[in-house]
C-alpha cells in the first residue's frame, strides 16, 4: 500500500495566517491602518501629519512620541510611512480579542515598573533586523500639559543599537479620547515627525550618567517643541532620570 506523501511546506493561505499571528503580514497591517484612518479618525475630526519626509525609508529607527492618549499608537501608525512594531503594556495582551489584535499588528508585551529583559532583547533584535520600533519614552500617559521625564531605557536602546531616534509630537488625541474616557470631542489629530538624531550626537560628555541626561533632555525638548509648534504647548518636567 502506498501512502500519499504529505508536504511539509505551508500553503500561501497558511503562510498568511502565520504572518498575521506573528504580526508580520503587511496586507493585514495596511487594512487595519486604513480602517483606523477612515472609519475612526475620519468620523472623529480627521487626521493629518507634518514632517513625513523625516522618516527614514529603511533601516532601524526608534520612534519616540509624546504619550497623551490611548489613541497615540494607532495615530502614529496611520501617520507613519513605515510599518511599526511597538511595545504595549503586558495587561493589554490578557484581553482575549484585543490582545490577539494588537499582537497581529506587531505589538509585543512589556512589564512596566520593572526591568523586562525579554522585551529589551526583542526590541534590540527588531532594530538589528532594520525594523521601525515605537516606544513611548515617558513610559506612561501624560496630561497633555506637561511632558514627563524620559525613561533610561530609551537612552540604553539608542546607545546600544546606534539606531536613530525619531521624536514625534502628537496634537489632539487627548481631546478625541481623553484619559479615563473613550468619549471626547471631534477634533483633527496632527502627527508631527521631527528630524531623527542619534545618541552619539548629543551624548558628548565623558560621564555616562551625564550623557544619559543630555540625551533625555534633548529628546524631551525636541518632542515638546514639535507639539508647541503645532498648537499644543507643553511644559517640561524636570528632575532626575525616570526609571
Amino acid at each position: 500500500m502506498q501512502f500519499e506523501k504529505v508536504s511539509s511546506r505551508t500553503t500561501p493561505r497558511q503562510t498568511d495566517i502565520l504572518q498575521v499571528m506573528n504580526g508580520k503580514n503587511p496586507t493585514w497591517y495596511a487594512f487595519i491602518r486604513w480602517t483606523m484612518k477612515t472609519a475612526y479618525f475620519g468620523t472623529h475630526g480627521g487626521i493629518g501629519w507634518v514632517g513625513r519626509e523625516n522618516i527614514p525609508a529603511q533601516g532601524p529607527i526608534l520612534v519616540a512620541p509624546v504619550h497623551i492618549s490611548h489613541l497615540d499608537p494607532p495615530a502614529v501608525a496611520v501617520g507613519s510611512t513605515r510599518r511599526l512594531r511597538f511595545m504595549a503594556k503586558e495587561e493589554l495582551f490578557k484581553h482575549p480579542i484585543f490582545g490577539r489584535l494588537i499582537a497581529s499588528l506587531g505589538a509585543y508585551p512589556v512589564k512596566r515598573g520593572e526591568g523586562d529583559t525579554e522585551s529589551i532583547r526583542r526590541t534590540i533584535a527588531l532594530l538589528e533586523e532594520g525594523e521601525a520600533v515605537l516606544i513611548f519614552p515617558e513610559g506612561t500617559r501624560g496630561d497633555g500639559k506637561v511632558i514627563q521625564e524620559m525613561s533610561r531605557g530609551v537612552a540604553m536602546l539608542a546607545k546600544k543599537t546606534k539606531a536613530p531616534v525619531l521624536p514625534v509630537g502628537i496634537v489632539g488625541t487627548n481631546r478625541v479620547m481623553p484619559v479615563g474616557s473613550f468619549k471626547g470631542e471631534k477634533f483633527k489629530v496632527v502627527i508631527v515627525f521631527g528630524k531623527p538624531f542619534t545618541y552619539e550626537e548629543v551624548a558628548t560628555d565623558s560621564s555616562e550618567k551625564v550623557n544619559r541626561e543630555l540625551f533625555a533632555k534633548a529628546l524631551q525638548s525636541r518632542i515638546a517643541d514639535l507639539c508647541r509648534a503645532n498648537g499644543m504647548p507643553l511644559e517640561l518636567q524636570h528632575g532626575a532620570d525616570a526609571d
